[in-house]
């Protein structure tokens, strides 16, 4: 069972990881995750998936840099059970106008707290003519989602 301290220490690791992206700051983003880290995507983007912490940084410096990137985190589980989190996100890609709505699964490494693993799943396909992908007749505004921050 996960104690309490270790959930906390999950949860503000993941906020540490998301502040890291949206300042593209290589070492902080460096510092969240295992060597060995893989972050899995679903089809449709080149280079998936990313494998190592160094090209997990890079290709999100590279979004902040040539799409705009900022993500805002919208809800966060953390397992009790496991070392393990769920959260639900928001990518805004400003140069584009555009956003994308998912959620993403943490496994963290039990030995050291870092993040290992990343599984993100798209809320709708990534489709060219909508402003932001995300589920269709869902309550963002009204469930308080940010709506366009980022």
């Amino acid at each position: 069972m996960t104690t309490s301290k270790t959930m906390h220490a999950h949860e503000a690791l993941i906020r540490r990881y998301f502040d890291a992206c949206n300042a593209a700051d290589h070492a902080a983003l460096l510092r969240c995750f295992t060597p060995d880290a893989v972050h899995y995507f679903p089809p449709g983007l080149p280079e998936i998936p990313w494998r190592g912490a160094d090209t997990i940084a890079n290709k999100w410096i590279w979004c902040v840099e040539n799409l705009g990137s900022q993500w805002t985190i919208e809800k966060v589980l953390v397992s009790r059970d496991s070392n393990e989190a769920v959260i639900e996100w928001t990518h805004w890609k400003h140069k584009t106008g555009t956003a994308q709505r998912g959620d993403e699964w943490y496994v963290f490494d039990p030995a050291s707290g870092l993040i290992n693993e990343i599984r993100a799943y798209y809320a709708a396909p990534a489709v060219k003519d909508v402003a932001i992908g995300e589920l269709v007749g869902f309550d963002y505004a009204g469930r308080g989602y940010h709506l366009g921050r980022g």
